[in-house]
């Protein structure tokens, strides 16, 4: 693999290395994200720090995957994206805004905060349907 795996308690941060061909490292990335949501924990902080350059299909592709996980009623936050990388997503014809921290502790932060928001609208739907 091309990148780095570090599992919390109720997430995961991936953190690709430096100089990885953004194709192969996209490709990687997109079918361990995609087995991710199967299993626990299943949030991701995926961390751009090593990134310098990033195509826009690759970008596109990881916000198409970061898409699948909220629909899939999990957390992917971007984080420690250089300016260029960050301009590449900030240019993409997106529906929904992407989930981006300029640091990885910030993202941390929004995990959990989704979470508890989460919870407490689960605890919302039921109240209503009963």
């Amino acid at each position: 693999m091309n990148f780095k795996i570090d599992t919390k308690e109720k997430f995961k941060v991936i953190t690709p290395f430096a100089g990885v061909n953004a194709a192969i490292m996209t490709a990687e990335l997109e079918a361990f994200l995609i087995s991710n949501m199967q299993q626990p924990p299943p949030h991701v902080v995926l961390n751009l720090k090593e990134i310098n350059n990033l195509p826009v299909q690759d970008a596109g592709k990881i916000a198409e995957i970061q898409q699948q996980y909220y629909a899939h009623g999990h957390s992917f936050v971007i984080c420690e994206m250089n300016e260029q990388v960050k301009s590449v997503f900030n240019n993409l014809p997106l529906e929904e805004p992407l989930n981006m921290t300029p640091t990885e502790s910030e993202a941390w932060d929004m995990i959990q905060m989704e979470e508890i928001e989460r919870d407490l609208m689960d605890g919302f739907d039921e109240q209503e349907n009963q």
